[in-house]
Formats: C-alpha cells, sequence, structure tokens
C-alpha cells in the first residue's frame, strides 16, 4: 500500500565480467520495508569473487567458513509514459477528441505502397500451391500437438518432481526436527544426572569442610594438655634429695606426652589428607559445573534449532556452512565424557565419605586415649599424693615422738645431774667418817672401816 503504483520490481540475473569471465550474480528483490526500516540482507555469495556493483549488505556475524559478502539491493525504475503510437499514423483517420493517434498497420503485400499495381505484380510470383499450404497447416498442427504434449509431459514431469522434492524436503525437516528433539532430550537427561551429582557433591564438600574444622578444633584442643603435662614435669624436677623418685606419676606423665605428640601427628596427617581431598573434590565440582555450562549452552541452541521452522524469522542463507564440521566428539565419546566426570564425582564423594568417618574415628579415639592418659595422670597424682600425706604423717608422728623421747631424755639427764649431786652428801659423810677414824690411836682394820671405804668407792662409781 505504500509503493507508488507505477514502481516495477523485478528479480533478474545480470551479466558482469570479472576477469574477462562473464559472472551471473543473483541481485536480491527491493523489499518496500528496506528503504524505511533499513533491513539488511544476510545472504552470502554461494560462489565466485564479491562483485564491485556497490555498497554490501554484510551478513550479522562472520564465519570461519567463509568470507563475509553480499547482494546488492537493485531497483528498476519504471519508464515514462508515452503515446501508444508510431510513424504510421495517418493523421486523416484520427477522431475528434482521441488524445492520441490511432495505429496504422502496413500493407502486407506492398508493404508501405499501396499501388494496387505492386499486388497484382506480387500475386504472379506466388510459389506455393494451396494443398502446400494445407500440408503445411497440418503438419504445423501436427508439431504443435506434439510440442503440447510434450510440454504437458514436461509439465506432469516438473509438478511430479516438485510434490517429490516437496515430500523429501518436509521428511527431511522432519527427520532432523525428531534428531534434534532427541538429542534435547539426551542433553536434558545428562543434564539432570550432572545436576543431581553436583548438588551431592557440593553436601559432600560442605560436610568434610565442617569435618576438616573438627579436625582443626582437636588440634588446637591437644595444647593445653600437651603444655600442662611438660609444665609437670618441669616443676617436678625441682624436688629434693630422695624425692626424685621416677615414680608412676613419672611415667604417666611420660606417656600422656608421647600420647599427645602422637595424636597431634596424626590429626595432622589427617587434616593434610581433608585438605587435598578438599581440593579434589574442588577440582570434580568444576569439571561438573564447566560440563553443565556446555550442556545449559547446547540446550539452548537445539532448543532455538528445534523450534525453527518455514516460518520463522532470522533465517538465513549461509553458504557452506554444510562442508564445515565444528564437532570434537561423537555421540559415544560426549556420552563417555559425562559418565567419566560422574563417576569420578562419585569416586571423589566416596573418598570425601571414608575421610569423614576415618575423622571421626580418630577424633573419638584421640578423645578417649588424651581421656584415659589424663585419668590414669590423675590417679597417678592422686596415689602419690596420698602417699606423700601419709609418708608425711607418719614423718611427723615420728617426729614428735623423737621430739619427746629427746624432752624424756634431757628431763632424765637432768635428774641423774641431780642425782649425782644428791650423792655429794654421803659421799662427804663416808670419806668424813674415814678422815675422822684415821686419827684413832692403834688403827686397826676393821670392818667398819672395810665398809667405809667399800660405800666411798661405791657411790664414785
Amino acid at each position: 500500500s505504500e509503493l507508488p503504483v507505477n514502481t516495477v520490481f523485478f528479480l533478474f540475473l545480470i551479466p558482469i565480467h570479472y576477469h574477462s569471465h562473464p559472472l551471473p550474480i543473483a541481485c536480491s528483490l527491493l523489499k518496500p520495508w528496506s528503504s524505511t526500516t533499513h533491513a539488511t540482507h544476510n545472504m552470502e555469495q554461494i560462489s565466485g569473487p564479491p562483485a564491485k556493483t556497490g555498497t554490501f549488505y554484510q551478513t550479522p556475524r562472520s564465519h570461519p567458513w567463509r568470507p563475509t559478502m553480499g547482494y546488492e539491493a537493485v531497483e528498476v525504475t519504471p519508464l515514462h509514459e508515452q503515446p501508444i503510437t508510431n510513424q504510421l499514423v495517418a493523421s486523416s483517420y484520427s477522431p475528434s477528441g482521441m488524445c492520441s493517434d490511432p495505429v496504422t498497420f502496413p500493407n502486407l503485400v506492398t508493404g508501405f505502397e499501396r499501388n494496387p499495381q505492386h499486388a497484382a505484380r506480387a500475386a504472379l510470383y506466388t510459389r506455393y500451391t494451396p494443398n502446400e499450404w494445407t500440408t503445411s497447416n497440418v503438419c504445423t498442427y501436427a508439431d504443435a500437438d506434439k510440442n503440447r504434449n510434450y510440454s504437458e509431459k514436461v509439465r506432469s514431469e516438473a509438478v511430479r518432481l516438485m510434490r517429490e522434492t516437496d515430500e523429501k524436503t518436509s521428511q527431511g525437516q522432519r527427520d532432523a526436527a525428531r534428531r534434534i528433539g532427541e538429542r534435547i532430550t539426551d542433553i536434558t537427561f545428562w543434564r539432570n544426572e550432572l545436576t543431581t551429582e553436583l548438588e551431592k557433591l557440593i553436601a559432600e564438600s560442605a560436610q568434610l569442610t565442617d569435618t576438616k574444622r573438627n579436625v582443626q578444633k582437636a588440634l588446637q584442643d591437644l595444647e593445653p594438655p600437651l603444655h600442662i603435662a611438660q609444665e609437670c614435669l618441669y616443676h617436678r624436677e625441682s624436688r629434693k634429695g630422695i624425692e626424685l623418685v621416677h615414680d608412676h606419676v613419672e611415667k604417666s606423665l611420660l606417656v600422656e606426652v608421647d600420647n599427645l605428640r602422637a595424636s597431634q601427628e596424626k590429626l595432622s596427617q589427617l587434616l593434610a589428607k581433608i585438605t587435598k581431598q578438599l581440593a579434589d573434590c574442588r577440582a570434580a565440582q568444576h569439571s561438573l559445573e564447566d560440563d553443565i555450562s556446555h550442556k545449559e549452552s547446547a540446550l539452548g541452541i537445539d532448543s532455538i534449532c528445534h523450534q525453527l521452522n518455514n516460518y520463522s524469522r532470522g533465517i538465513n542463507y549461509y553458504g557452506g556452512i554444510e562442508k564445515y564440521d565444528p564437532t570434537v566428539s561423537t555421540p559415544g565419546t560426549w556420552s563417555g565424557s559425562s559418565s567419566t566426570r560422574i563417576n569420578n564425582s562419585h569416586s571423589e564423594r566416596s573418598k570425601s565419605c571414608q575421610l569423614r568417618s576415618d575423622a571421626e574415628s580418630l577424633i573419638n579415639a584421640v578423645a578417649t586415649s588424651v581421656w584415659d592418659c589424663w585419668s590414669n595422670t590423675n590417679n597417678a597424682f592422686n596415689n602419690r599424693a596420698s602417699e606423700m600425706l601419709e609418708a608425711k604423717s607418719k614423718m611427723q608422728l615420728h617426729l614428735h615422738k623423737t621430739q619427746q623421747e629427746i624432752f624424756d631424755v634431757e628431763k632424765h639427764i637432768e635428774l641423774l645431774r641431780k642425782a649425782i649431786n644428791d650423792k655429794s652428801n654421803p659421799m662427804k659423810v663416808a670419806q668424813t667418817r674415814l678422815e675422822a677414824r684415821a686419827h684413832r690411836p692403834g688403827i686397826e682394820i676393821d670392818n667398819a672401816h672395810l665398809r667405809l671405804v667399800e660405800e666411798v668407792c661405791t657411790i664414785q662409781d
């Protein structure tokens, strides 16, 4: 409705000489909306070098199999209006009121001459008889019938060929759509499998991360008991003399220190394994996410391709695309790659689960062993403290008895001193008696003298 009345459009072939060789170039129709919306054509030249005829309409994106080309839109300028006449117009026969002169035709016998003599002379030179003329017409009719029959046969063959090619094209398009649908089903299946496995792997990685934090916490919790045990051993070196005994307490402390250090070593090795397993899980997770991203992209492309039909917008010619093969795998290797990634993720999850179980068992075993060593050490301390208290009590008791005995001895010493002092007067009496009896006249040794001497000797003893 927007076109001028006299505008005429043609689709034609223009022979253009390129390097002295004729080259047929297809020119597209000038669409009525191209002048208003500036829509471009996305067709590529099928063969031959690009035609240097004007501005090209570029394809929306470049392709690795063919350089970007285009076609020139050509508009045929309508002819100017001309009167329907020629130079063979007899102005005497033109009626009044007619805008143009009538067309006159030449004489068939004499050409442009109207002299009857010429017609009579031409009749003397006829070459064929009426029978020949009739026979010629019959042959012409027969030839026309033959050509029409052949043309009808060709038309029938053309109709059959068109129907056959249409059916084959439709069947091929339906089969391609069915194959794309099957491909979409396969991609959806593997994408769901990969997504499910990815969720399981992420959950397993989160649990393994919690286990790693628990192991780190257990490793940190072993530092205070080890420090305490070492401090106990250090302070027990301050004992004096005979108290430096290699007793059960010291043995328990040494066992506890060895157990704590061995537990730290085991937990450190387990922590290194968990860290490595987390790295492996992250690698498997990245592989799954990369595969899922590719599956999502391929699913989107195949979904769009599955929805395309003959009336879809954006369909174009892409010359040589059927000869370009960008594929890098086969359906077997494609599904095998996804299956391998899923199996790898499943293996990593199994290792992670086993590692979590080992970590839990090791943490419980370490906690039990540390608790047992701590209990044994505490029991040894309690027993040793009881022994020390008992020994101290006995020592204090003996000390008290000894001190009492010393007091008693000192008291008896004083009594002995008093007893010795008490013997002085009897000694004086006995010696005085002996001295006095020594002044007797006619001293004789009698029993009294002997007894006094014995008494003095006894008192001296």
